[in-house]
């Protein structure tokens, strides 16, 4: 989901699945000689109503095979093979196959060739896209509570007026292990459990059921969340290397820069902007639960100045290290403390530096309650009260069990999907994924936290027509809305295409569309953005 499920958060085929690989989607060079998976689809119709307009749509439950690609770089594929004990016994095994699931939506009777398509994906890495697919733009939706823990099944699943079907045809995809999606063959989890592995299967996908549905004419979008922002972002550059140019890329939540995530000072010393990018979304928090004396004015203007705060004195200070004078540390403290509601001695011995976890258990400590990660209006008792940091994320806790409740009972109710194996809403990957990146240029993959701005960089210039729209929520601590302006401030594209990119935020957290009233701003904005750019 998201990158505190991200933080936190195969099986054999069935016979539904062994049906052979369509011809059409396959060439000589990829397809295994003996194919692992097969292609699989589940038909139904439905309909949906949005603005007071019935929709009635085809829906298609189904799987699309995508081989791993044999990656010219010894770090990844080729390095595990060299180190197999029985190599040549290995070496029989079928090359790595990934079956990878999706719901799509179809609206009747519209011609494809001005019909927009959209294929939506989460993040984790390790994460289903049962989040946008049941909380956000389906044709249905599952009722959750706002701030609170969600009760108990049975839970209440209703149409979605805030569906995107009003916009465009929507494609909903599982990454490899997650959801029905499923991995088998050699070196299978160093085949797509990566940065770079992983951008290359959604690819081949994309390009699959471009083919399968005849929809290589239609106006093309993205819409990444988390985690799925950087994939998204590798995608529309190493889609142009197949042919495929975009309309638009939709990030939501986006984190394109990991140098950017804050972590224990005393474990990276000297690596400060973190601090500065997730200053603002602290501020937000002790505003929104009356931690701090709230000025005159709305949320977006007080945070115009702790924006200012924040790349001025407070990285001013950072910046000084041990060099810092007492006069000057203790002046900084005072003003953190007036905008985060933290005590003054506390942020003294955090020598001004709030760790990732840190202010979700001490913010509302004194009543032993823990505030999200996700999304910090969300309040859960604390596990530990001894503990420096959060062991937990509230909004996870409160919501997954109504995510994962309402799928299970509305694929197999509604879209008569039966694979005969389990969802998995998630799979435990986030520390073994295989973060290296080849930045366009490179020769090699870059011993280092991944960055796809050069990737989103190059899509535009060579797509100059390219749209990107960014949108968070400023209640975001696993992806501060700040850090994801300040990535695109540093964009390194010319001035002309910086008209190119539009930004919406939010008064949620990292699943915007947790919160009803802002799921309405987004479908509006979203819609607005594929009807203005769907056409030259």
């Amino acid at each position: 989901m998201n990158l505190s499920l991200l933080v936190a958060a195969l099986l054999a085929p069935t016979p539904a699945m062994q049906a052979d690989v369509p011809a059409a989607v396959t060439t000589e060079a990829t397809a295994p000689a003996k194919p692992i998976f097969g292609t699989s689809e589940q038909r139904s119709r439905g309909s949906v109503t949005i603005a007071g307009r019935r929709i009635d749509y085809q829906a298609v439950a189904g799987t699309l095979v995508v081989h791993a690609k044999d990656w010219d770089d010894t770090e990844f594929l080729e390095a595990a093979a060299d180190a197999d004990k029985d190599k040549e016994k290995d070496d029989a095994k079928p090359k790595a196959e990934a079956s990878m699931f999706y719901t799509a939506y179809f609206k009747d009777g519209a011609p494809s060739t001005n019909r927009p398509v959209t294929f939506l994906f989460n993040g984790g890495p390790g994460s289903s896209t049962v989040w946008l697919h049941m909380g956000a733009f389906g044709p249905v939706r599952v009722q959750t509570a706002d701030g609170r823990h969600t009760p108990a099944a049975p839970y209440s699943i209703v149409n979605n007026e805030q569906s995107l079907l009003d916009a465009s045809d929507l494609v909903f995809v599982d990454a490899p292990g997650t959801g029905f999606s499923r991995i088998a063959g050699k070196d299978k989890e160093k085949a797509f459990y990566g940065v770079d592995q992983d951008i290359d299967a959604f690819t081949q996908f994309i390009a699959q059921f471009l083919s399968k549905y005849d929809r290589w004419n239609s106006p093309k979008y993205i819409f990444g969340e988390s985690y799925g922002t950087m994939r998204a972002a590798g995608m529309a550059l190493s889609l142009q290397s197949q042919d495929i140019d975009l309309n638009g890329v939709i990030l939501l939540s986006d984190i394109l820069a990991w140098d950017l995530l804050p972590d224990d000072p005393q474990m990276n010393p000297g690596v400060d902007l973190p601090y500065v990018m997730t200053l603002p979304t602290y501020a937000a928090t002790a505003w929104y639960h009356n931690r701090i004396a709230r000025p005159d004015g709305d949320l977006q203007s007080y945070l115009g100045r702790v924006e200012n705060f924040a790349t001025t004195e407070y990285l001013q200070a950072l910046i000084k290290g041990s060099d810092l004078p007492d006069e000057e540390r203790q002046r900084v403290a005072q003003q953190l403390s007036a905008f985060t509601g933290l005590s003054v001695s506390y942020l003294l011995k955090t020598n001004l530096r709030i760790q990732y976890g840190a202010f979700q258990k001490e913010l509302l400590g004194d009543q032993e309650q823990t505030v999200g990660t996700l999304d910090t209006r969300f309040l859960g008792a604390t596990l530990d009260p001894l503990s420096k940091v959060a062991t937990y994320d509230p909004q996870s806790s409160a919501i997954s069990a109504a995510y994962v409740g309402a799928f299970n009972s509305y694929v197999r109710g509604s879209l008569h999907y039966e694979p005969g194996i389990a969802f998995k809403s998630g799979i435990s990957i986030y520390e073994s994924w295989d973060y290296r990146h080849k930045p366009p240029g490179a020769e090699r993959a870059l011993i280092a936290l991944p960055n796809v701005l050069p990737d989103l960089a190059t899509a535009m210039k060579q797509n100059p027509d390219l749209k990107v729209m960014v949108n968070g929520g400023y209640y975001d601590v696993s992806t501060p809305y700040f850090a994801g302006r300040f990535e695109m401030r540093h964009l390194p594209i010319p001035a002309s295409l910086k008209g190119n990119i539009e930004y919406r935020y939010y008064e949620s957290g990292h699943m915007v569309y947790a919160h009803l009233p802002s799921l309405k701003a987004l479908h509006d904005n979203v819609a607005d953005f594929i009807r203005r750019t769907a056409t030259p």
